[in-house]
């Protein structure tokens, strides 16, 4: 139940995200039913490899930045979810699932709506387990 929890919490973020920003998108059709049917496979396969580059490759990087992060008071951890959303597009490409990041910009603004995203999900779906 945890691991469906943490997937449709990425998921939706990602979903948010590729809706508000015209350099976040996902290949297929563009309304109704089609496009749910071209893209909610996509998108979960996306959101599995975006947690799992958070899990794994994110915390080695904060740490190895660590000094940096100080000194920028924390504004680096922005470039670096940012950079983690770009990674998760390179190997999305890598899958040929469809899923774009056009630049560092996007990067920026559709990691941070992830990550409001998926705190406004865990703050009304409270996971009690």
């Amino acid at each position: 139940m945890r691991f469906l929890m943490w997937l449709l919490t990425y998921a939706a973020g990602l979903s948010v995200a590729a809706w508000l920003l015209d350099g976040i998108w996902f290949e297929g059709a563009k309304n109704g039913q089609a496009e749910l049917q071209d893209k909610i496979v996509p998108l979960l396969v996306v959101a599995l490899i975006l947690g799992l580059v958070s899990t794994f490759v994110e915390p080695v990087i904060k740490l190895i930045s660590l000094p940096f992060i100080i000194l920028t008071l924390g504004f680096l951890l922005l470039v670096i979810n940012a950079l983690m959303l770009l990674l998760t597009a390179r190997l999305a490409d890598a899958f040929d699932l469809g899923f774009h990041v056009d630049g560092f910009w996007n990067a920026l603004l559709g990691s941070i709506i992830v990550t409001i995203v998926g705190w406004g999900v865990r703050v009304a779906i409270p996971y009690r387990g």
